[in-house]
């Protein structure tokens, strides 16, 4: 994974699932080593979805920062998040997750 991360505190991020096509959103200090134990099924709540493609992000100074978007995420429906990427494309993960992405027409 190349370095797309910078020294900012804690990041928001949404993960796409194309095995069984979902979502998760979350909150860490370590964005890049988060994924990799989404990955490498040490979290519980998302071991049934490996592998996981990190589609958006956003970085924040504080937790509780992060803590209050990771929050409103979690409360959107799957129409809302898409639309949600969509308008902050500007955070979007890389070319992979803008092709899937751009697969979801219609929100």
């Amino acid at each position: 994974m190349q370095k797309l991360f910078y020294n900012m505190a804690f990041y928001v991020y949404i993960l796409y699932s194309q095995s069984i096509d979902t979502f998760y959103r979350g909150q860490t200090n370590n964005i890049e080593n988060r994924l990799k134990r989404h990955n490498k099924g040490l979290e519980k709540a998302t071991v049934k979805g490996i592998p996981w493609l990190l589609l958006w992000y956003s970085s924040k100074e504080t937790r509780k920062e992060a803590l209050v978007l990771e929050k409103k995420l979690k409360n959107l429906n799957r129409k809302r998040l898409i639309r949600f990427i969509k308008k902050y494309k500007e955070n979007i993960a890389g070319p992979d997750a803008l092709i899937f992405i751009n697969q979801w027409s219609g929100c």
